[in-house]
């Protein structure tokens, strides 16, 4: 629950971009839904998180660097003893920090979340891995974990999520002498790391100490050995991620949802523009050779022009609905007449092919239809690609010509498409289309 007074401006303009990101794909086809459904259920997590003032901070790192007795020692109980929560995917833990006393101003049940990850570089693990750096991305704070200068993987990793506010954490300096571990922070302070991680966010910690052996002086004077583990040393950890959120939790979680809606935006756009353009290639295709076919195959003179002609307002209905434009059949037809009007004497040869060979049909009463096929056929379904590629580009363009004319738009699409290539393309389905019709013999 929001308590009042209301967040400020940037973390309401977050949010609205995060509610945005997802209104824009909510018409989305079954097809694109299907491809684009993790997406905005993430987006939708996003919004969720938000509108709690859930910060998350994602411990991140190599395999075996003690990132989950890191949690342990931080929430100060087991991991084991937590159960899996809910989160980015079911196999990432979520650890509520109840105990850490912060709370995100403006919010009465925010919530601060540590999220142990699988770690880098697993042997057969590359989904693991790919889900450690997720989770990375979509942190608020990233804790990065190691026990040992970084390697290239851990270096690569770093720089990856360099965006993010990053706390560098060498754990298990309990395993080296003090000079040694003086050694390892001045590296990590060095030229390399310029630019990643700012000094201040450099730590150390003894998460998980191993056993000391202590030497014990009974009252009569013997002695005897016992083995006592030390209590973890992440003070300056939580002392300093305090701090950070502290000074700027709220503009962490509104800066984060801002970036994440933007970057997931721009990822879905993508994905459905080629998915668009894809169906729409398929249908373009499909209508060319249906077209082909129907001219081809059709014994009756001239009705297979005006077949054509619906042929290709069909498609264009269809096209309308691949990229979410409604365009009634009328519409269509006088789409379908502008486009050829703007492609004027190029086109002709289709015509002349076409009507030439409805005449030929007329003269041998239906049964020249098989000899003229194969380019009445191919010219036909030639045109129905070009008026499909004009359509397509009409489309894309909100149906709009945008800044160009219809005929620079057909006359470039003409230009740039192989027609000879198109044609025996379309000859071939016609061959194969007829060698399967048990009733399509020479005469």
């Amino acid at each position: 629950m929001i308590d009042a007074p209301q967040p400020p401006d940037d973390y309401r303009s977050a949010l609205d971009a995060v509610h945005h990101a997802i209104s824009q794909f909510k018409d989305c086809s079954d097809e694109e839904r299907r491809e684009l459904q993790s997406d905005l259920d993430a987006l939708e997590r996003m919004a969720e998180k938000l509108e709690a003032g859930r910060i998350e901070i994602v411990v991140f790192g190599e395999i075996s660097t003690g990132k989950s007795a890191l949690v342990n020692a931080l929430v100060g109980e087991e991991l084991t003893q937590v159960n899996i929560q809910g989160g980015w995917t079911k196999d990432l833990w979520h650890v509520p920090w109840d105990n850490l006393g912060y709370r995100v101003p403006g919010f009465a049940n925010s919530q601060v979340v540590l999220v142990d990850t699988p770690g880098l570089n697993e042997v057969d693990g590359a989904g693991r891995t790919k889900m450690a750096r997720t989770a990375a991305e979509q942190a608020d704070l990233v804790l990065f974990v190691t026990d040992s200068d970084l390697n290239e993987t851990e270096f690569s990793a770093l720089e990856n999520a360099s965006h993010k506010p990053i706390l560098l954490v060498l754990n298990k300096t309990d395993l080296y002498r003090p000079e040694e571990v003086e050694q390892l922070l001045d590296l990590f302070r060095g030229p390399r790391l310029a630019g990643l991680v700012d000094a201040e966010n450099i730590l150390v910690t003894q998460a998980d100490p191993r056993e000391v052996q202590y030497i014990l002086e009974s009252p009569d004077g013997s002695e005897r050995t016992e083995w006592r583990k030390p209590k973890p040393k992440t003070e300056a950890l939580t002392d300093r991620i305090l701090k950070v959120l502290e000074a700027e939790g709220r503009s962490l979680l509104a800066l984060n949802a801002a970036m994440f809606a933007a970057d997931k935006s721009d990822r879905m756009a993508a994905l459905r523009v080629q998915l668009r353009e894809k169906t729409a290639a398929s249908t373009i295709w499909k209508y060319a050779v249906t077209k082909s076919l129907a001219v081809s195959l059709n014994p009756l003179p001239a009705i297979d022009v005006l077949g054509g002609t619906a042929v290709d307002a069909a498609m264009i209905v269809s096209l309308g609905r691949v990229y979410g434009i409604s365009i009634t059949t009328s519409n269509a037809r006088s789409l379908v007449t502008s486009i050829l009007k703007a492609a004027g004497w190029v086109m002709l040869s289709e015509a002349l092919v076409s009507y030439a060979s409805s005449a030929f049909k007329a003269l041998t009463a239906g049964y020249g239809s098989l000899a003229t096929a194969l380019p009445q056929g191919a010219a036909a379904g030639y045109g129905s690609y070009i008026v499909g590629q004009a359509a397509r580009y009409y489309f894309q363009h909100g149906a709009s010509w945008g800044s160009e004319s219809p005929k620079q738009v057909v006359t470039q699409i003409l230009e740039n498409t192989d027609k000879q290539s198109v044609l025996e393309k379309l000859k071939e389905e016609i061959k194969r289309k007829i060698s399967r019709n048990p009733y399509a013999k020479e005469g």
